[in-house]
């Protein structure tokens, strides 16, 4: 992809969040409106040649290819490559983790030739019949059974062998964990036509509206048996930061105006 056309896509998310404001704004006037993210189409034909832009998005693609091309080199289909040692290592119970999360990195980038490598590995070599605790918010796929709670509330940690869910620390599940899923499954259930996915991951978060604070700052610790927070901190930072970010781009990617309204 060339560089301008990143810069492109760029501009058109700058636009896309000022629409975003525009619409909320209009939505003070009339409580009946519902909030609409318009579509923002940026002019294909327009070449945006800023030097600047342009020679830092060369930056990254080139170290884009270095680190991938060291990947291939000592630690293809590992989870993760140790720089210094130059050893691949399975932090993430030999999921090939570092292929799948560049899949979109290297398409978007135009990468074609390392795309397809990447993408055929997936294909003939990816394997989740493992007995491994895996992460639910690390590895968002084949988790179904870490929502098998009272609550709805996911548990943290699932064996992707067994389908016995648990959480590490023995009793809460973290915000962010909890609230990090809804972008990739609501596309799960648009993609396969199956509406479990997203009933999964939408009731958490109507279940969590129910305690909200006043504030709307939610503590980090969700006891799954209850849905409710307990008693922790409240922060954006690490075990809170995703869980605020999702719900705006929840409402992005599908209209969802719950949680938009009560902020």
């Amino acid at each position: 992809m060339k560089p301008q056309i990143l810069l492109r896509s760029s501009l058109a998310l700058a636009s896309l969040l000022l629409s975003v404001h525009s619409a909320a704004a209009d939505n003070g006037h009339s409580s009946r409106k519902h909030l609409q993210v318009e579509r923002v189409r940026v002019d294909e034909e327009i070449a945006i040649e800023d030097p600047v832009s342009v020679a830092r998005a060369a930056k990254v693609k080139d170290a884009m290819l270095h680190a991938w091309s060291s990947y291939e080199k000592f630690a293809w289909g590992f989870d993760e490559l140790q720089p210094q040692t130059k050893d691949g290592v399975d932090t993430f119970g030999g999921l090939g983790a570092t292929v799948v999360d560049a899949l979109d990195t290297l398409f978007i980038m135009g990468l074609n030739e390392q795309f397809q490598r990447a993408r055929q590995w997936v294909a003939t070599s990816l394997d989740f019949n493992k007995d491994y605790d895996a992460s639910v918010f690390e590895t968002t796929i084949r988790l179904l059974p870490a929502w098998n709670t009272p609550s709805g509330i996911n548990l943290n940690r699932v064996n992707l062998a067994t389908g016995q869910a648990h959480n590490a620390n023995g009793k809460y599940t973290v915000l962010a964990e909890v609230g990090t899923e809804q972008l990739e499954f609501i596309a799960l259930s648009q993609r396969t036509n199956d509406t479990k996915y997203q009933q999964k991951v939408e009731n958490v978060i109507k279940k969590l509206q129910k305690s909200f604070p006043v504030d709307g700052l939610v503590p980090i610790n969700i006891d799954p048996k209850t849905g409710r927070p307990s008693p922790s901190i409240i922060t954006f930072g690490g075990g809170g930061d995703s869980f605020y970010e999702y719900l705006l781009k929840a409402w992005v990617q599908g209209n969802k105006t719950e949680a938009v309204n009560f902020y």
